[in-house]
């Protein structure tokens, strides 16, 4: 479907006729308007607001999403607000914090707004994080995804790595969300999986200059505002480190679990043991660990090599009373196959290599639909 281009300044004409109740001023004119990106008649808006107005500004987002959804060639408007927060007082008495299984360190920092997000339909919501880059999450997060469904498990995955999305290329995605009511965007669904991304949205070479809060904002959308429909888990590929999208993760949402991925390396087991702290502070059960680029078979000699080491992340699992969940090895088809958009699960399902996924999935969702596992309500973190 070729879509009209929207300019910029098209969009901030039609904001120069939302005006704010309480200043009498149209957004633009107030510099609330942060930004605006504009992508095959898919529009977004930043607005910096007052972090004291944030929940008064409710009703004034929503007028300038519906203004700018009312201009020819629009398909769907998002608009975000933003703000700078003071780091809060010492409060006077401790505050509770969350029941955490480990009950080791302080609790978490808020970033952002304490309301919860439900994403309907859908019965489990798994984040596959790490604490660096680098390591193979993604590709780890795309074939966990399709060894679900390859296992019959209903599944959706979200590309929550806002900075540096990889799900458009590595499903070989180049259409655009689709929305039926300028609200909903309609996930694009590929090898039998649901799934978005900010990558599906915005040109691949497009750098997201956002803050925290932003991110935070976006990732909330994302899960909000996608018609996700019946699933049985969805997949939240995250970006490395331990810094806001996983805040908003594990604030916001339910989270049924998390796997943690690793190379077997020390400097890469540091990190991901920060990574397993967090989600054991804030409360979310740990379903393991992924031990990537595990050893390297030469396919040409067959000889093993074990570039990064071998097993320290099975090492670390037993270390840390956590389920070591397998290891995949370092080898050019999984690359090649991330690369061309087809991934090793779905381009060659009888292979060693996705039977190791398969393997894994099973592994989680095994831990998934056990009796006693029941939905874990979003636990509010505070600062002590």
């Amino acid at each position: 479907m070729n879509v009209a281009e929207i300019s910029e300044s098209a969009v901030r004409r039609v904001l120069e006729t939302v005006i704010d109740p309480a200043t009498g001023k149209n957004v633009v004119a107030a510099g609330m308007v942060g930004g605006i990106a504009t992508r095959a008649g898919h529009v977004a808006i930043t607005l910096d607001v007052d972090p004291a107005r944030g929940a008064a500004l409710e009703p004034l987002r929503q007028a300038c999403e519906q203004a700018v959804r009312a201009m020819p060639d629009v398909l769907s408007a998002t608009a975000v607000m933003t703000s700078e927060r003071a780091a809060p007082a010492a409060p006077s008495a401790p505050l509770a914090t969350p029941a955490r299984p480990h009950g080791h360190g302080p609790a978490a920092k808020t970033t952002g707004g304490t309301g919860r997000i439900d994403v309907p339909g859908v019965k489990h919501i798994i984040a596959v994080a790490s604490g660096k880059g680098g390591v193979g999450k993604s590709t780890t997060a795309v074939n966990l995804a399709l060894g679900l469904a390859a296992n019959g498990i209903s599944t959706g995955l979200l590309d929550a790595d806002i900075y540096g999305p990889s799900m458009p290329r590595m499903l070989g995605v180049k259409e655009k969300p689709e929305s039926t009511d300028g609200k909903m965007l309609k996930p694009i669904e590929r090898y039998g999986i649901r799934t978005m991304s900010i990558g599906y949205i915005v040109a691949e070479d497009t750098p997201m200059i956002w803050r925290g809060p932003m991110v935070s904002s976006a990732l909330e959308q994302m899960l909000r505002d996608v018609q996700w429909g019946e699933l049985d888990v969805l997949v939240v590929d995250m970006p490395p480190g331990t810094g806001d999208a996983q805040l908003t993760l594990a604030q916001r949402v339910a989270l049924s679990g998390a796997v943690i991925v690793s190379t077997p390396q020390d400097i890469a087991l540091i990190d991901a043991r920060k990574g397993l702290a967090m989600f054991r502070k804030v409360a979310v059960p740990v379903l393991g660990i992924v031990e990537n680029m595990s050893y390297f078979l030469c396919p040409k000699c067959g000889e093993r090599s074990e570039i990064f080491g071998h097993g320290g992340a099975r090492d670390e699992a037993a270390k840390l009373e956590v389920p070591f969940l397998g290891e995949i090895p370092l080898h050019l088809d999984i690359r090649t196959t991330s690369d061309s958009g087809h991934p090793i699960v779905v381009s060659q399902p009888d292979s060693a290599h996705a039977q190791a996924y398969k393997n894994i999935a099973g592994r989680v969702w095994k831990q998934l639909s056990a009796p006693q596992r029941g939905a874990r309500p979003a636990p509010k973190i505070v600062m002590r």
